[in-house]
This record gives C-alpha cells, sequence and structure tokens, in this order.
C-alpha cells in the first residue's frame, strides 16, 4: 500500500521537508530520537492510514492487532487539520519513558473534532513506542 507523504513540509507542523523529519522515521530510515519525534510521526502516519507503522509503533503491551482495519477505516474517512504539541516531560533521547500532551484536530462529518491526549511513551528493545493515553 502506498502512504504517500505530501513534499512540503511536514504534515507534523514542523517546518522541515517529510524526508528530513517524520516520513524518514515512518519509513524506518532514522529511529524517532525522543518521544515527540514519534508522537508527531504517529501523528503523520494517521493523516496517510498508515495503520502497519501505527501498529509497529506501539508497545507489544497494548498493541491491538485485531483493530488495525477499524483504525485504517476511521483515519481514512477523517480530514486531519493539524498537530499541537502543547507540552511534554521527559521523553529525552537518554530517558527511558516521557509523556506529551497533544491536541490533533480532523474534520469528521462536516465537523471539526480534536483528539486532546496526555500520552505515555516507553522505550521498548531501545525504540521509542507508544504506549496509552497517560496513566
Amino acid at each position: 500500500m502506498n502512504h504517500k507523504i505530501p513534499s512540503t513540509n511536514c504534515p507534523c507542523g514542523l517546518i522541515k521537508a517529510p524526508n528530513e523529519c517524520c516520513a524518514a522515521i515512518i519509513s524506518g530510515q532514522k529511529d524517532a530520537l525522543t518521544c515527540e519525534e514519534l508522537m508527531r510521526s504517529r501523528y503523520v502516519a494517521f493523516t496517510t492510514a498508515n495503520v502497519d507503522y501505527l501498529m509497529r509503533s506501539q508497545h507489544s503491551h497494548t498493541r491491538q492487532p485485531r483493530n488495525k482495519k477499524k483504525i485504517q477505516q476511521w483515519a481514512k474517512s477523517v480530514k486531519w487539520v493539524g498537530l499541537t504539541i502543547i507540552g511534554t516531560k521527559k521523553g529525552l533521547s537518554t530517558d527511558m519513558e516521557g509523556y506529551i500532551e497533544f491536541r490533533a484536530l480532523y474534520f469528521e462529518d462536516g465537523q471539526v473534532q480534536m483528539i486532546h491526549e496526555n500520552s505515555f511513551f516507553q522505550r521498548e528493545k531501545g525504540k521509542w513506542v507508544y504506549v496509552s493515553p497517560k496513566p
């Protein structure tokens, strides 16, 4: 499946070309160095309905492969508007866990909707992965 990312600025909101930002992480060319980089790449994966990456970048204990098709259908059914990182706690290259509060806006059924979450990230096998909303 082709998960094409536009060639202008990265959809994650950073003023960088996607191949120098999230596309390189999603494709596996580089690892996310911080949990914020992983968060941003996961947002971009939602905008392209790249559920394979969403599964790969989620902790093995909270990953739900049986929901893969449902997640993909939903991600394709909405129009993503933007991501705002509100704050981070830990999650740097030397940390083992971190937290990110974010807002993601999207259109669904002609209405603007928002996901507002405090996300918990950990390292699994040395790489950052999304675990769950903050416990």
